[in-house]
């Protein structure tokens, strides 16, 4: 239960991989990518869409095309894109980040415009604000549409441009019910991961105006992202949007019985609230943090920390209700011995 990115092919994945149509796709010549990125453009209601090998990329070519060198980026401050890109942003794109503190990852329209900078030669230029739906470091919170087109509102008005960080985009639309396309209407660009709860090998989806898109795939070139017979993932992301989707409905459901089961496990405190998706975060007492992982893994069941007092697990395909009753067993039994 430590992340959705161990979420393993399913047979029928594998397969539609291995009778993949290829192509070079630096040439724009493999008919499998060239069909994955027509599929997600018309399915995010975008011009165009580009394929990248992960989330990391798919976020740093998303800010690259709407930031310059110098310029600054609003992000949440707990966001992806501030807290583990390895400083991409700053890096390769010479790009600054303010960052906001949220409730739950859902910046205000307040605090949007007054993280844009006034025009001041002693200030950075504003460019863009960045938004993750869903939060993973809010335990897996989804954004209302209402809300997020309110913020995505006020940065427009305010000149800059939106890029959503939607790696699990499609868990987000489920929880509230929503079409990805209505997200991804507050936007300028947004990228969505294959490889979670999807369960793709690999790979991320970029999506925008063909200009932004044009741009992206000259940024991916240069950072060594271009590659060749591809199509081999490209089928496997062709089959997760078929297949996957629907069914991470029942990744919810899941963590919301896991959640519901913790609560009431002596030592540990979790905001049912914030279990909207497939996210479970909680805090530990009485037992150290890496204590703890370590007396679950002894048990068979791997979980990841997420700060010193916390603890994340991650519901997926592969995970089933009986895994979940397991769970609950071990972290009774780890509890209840410290």
């Amino acid at each position: 239960m430590r992340t959705d990115t161990l979420t393993m092919p399913s047979p029928d994945m594998r397969r539609a991989m291995a009778n993949a149509e290829l192509g070079d796709d630096v040439f724009g010549e493999d008919p499998t990518v060239n069909r994955l990125q027509d599929v997600t453009a018309d399915m995010f209601d975008k011009e165009a869409a580009l394929f990248v090998s992960s989330g990391t990329m798919g976020n740093l070519l998303g800010l690259l095309v709407n930031a310059r060198s110098g310029e600054e980026l609003i992000a949440d401050a707990d966001s992806h894109v501030f807290l583990a890109e390895a400083g991409g942003a700053a890096a390769l794109g010479g790009i600054q980040i303010m960052p906001v503190r949220t409730e739950g990852g859902i910046m205000e329209p307040e605090q949007v415009a007054q993280a844009i900078r006034p025009e001041d030669q002693h200030y950075p230029r504003t460019a863009a604000v960045t938004f993750e739906n869903t939060h993973n470091r809010h335990g897996g919170i989804a954004w209302p549409l209402p809300a997020l087109r309110a913020a995505s509102q006020q940065a427009r008005d305010g000149g800059i441009a939106v890029h959503i960080d939607g790696a699990r985009i499609f868990n987000a639309a489920i929880a509230v019910r929503t079409d990805v396309k209505d997200f991804a209407a507050c936007a300028d660009t947004l990228t969505f991961c294959l490889s979670k709860g999807l369960g793709a090998p690999a790979g991320s989806i970029l999506v925008g105006p063909h200009a932004k898109i044009a741009e992206a795939k000259r940024w991916r070139k240069m950072l060594g992202g271009g590659m060749r017979q591809i199509g081999v993932l490209a089928a496997a992301g062709l089959y997760a949007l078929d297949h996957m989707v629907d069914r991470l409905a029942e990744d919810h459901a899941n963590a919301k019985t896991l959640a519901e089961g913790l609560a009431e496990i002596k030592g540990i405190k979790l905001d049912l609230w914030r279990v909207q998706t497939n996210l479970v975060i909680f805090d530990i007492n009485g037992i150290s943090t890496a204590g703890f992982l370590d007396e679950c893994k002894k048990r068979g069941l791997r979980a990841d920390a997420n700060g010193r007092t916390r603890v994340r697990f991650v519901t997926r395909y592969g995970i089933d209700a009986e895994d979940v009753q397991y769970a609950l067993k071990v972290v009774s039994e780890v509890m209840g011995a410290a």
